[in-house]
């Protein structure tokens, strides 16, 4: 299952907390150009390395796919983020 939502958790310095909801869908439509131009670049990459294109967008798939129920930590002294993915 592609992920639907991402929510990102900031704890500042401050101690102030900000929370983002981010929905994936409304934000790839918003960025297709720049994903296309992506894709392009990563065809041209695998061509100029000699890796399958097929293969390569196959193994994306497969981590975008294992991407909901993920939770990445970041911590640098008294500011902390939290990402998950849902």
């Amino acid at each position: 299952m592609i992920p639907q939502l991402v929510t990102v958790r900031v704890h500042r310095s401050s101690g102030r907390r900000v929370r983002l909801y981010v929905p994936v869908v409304p934000v790839a439509l918003l960025l297709s150009p720049l994903l296309v131009l992506a894709v392009l670049g990563g065809c041209v990459a695998c061509l100029r390395f000699r890796i399958s294109p097929v293969g390569a967008l196959r193994g994306t798939a497969r981590v975008l796919w294992a991407l909901p129920g993920t939770r990445f930590e970041l911590a640098q002294g008294r500011s902390a983020a939290l990402v998950s993915v849902r």
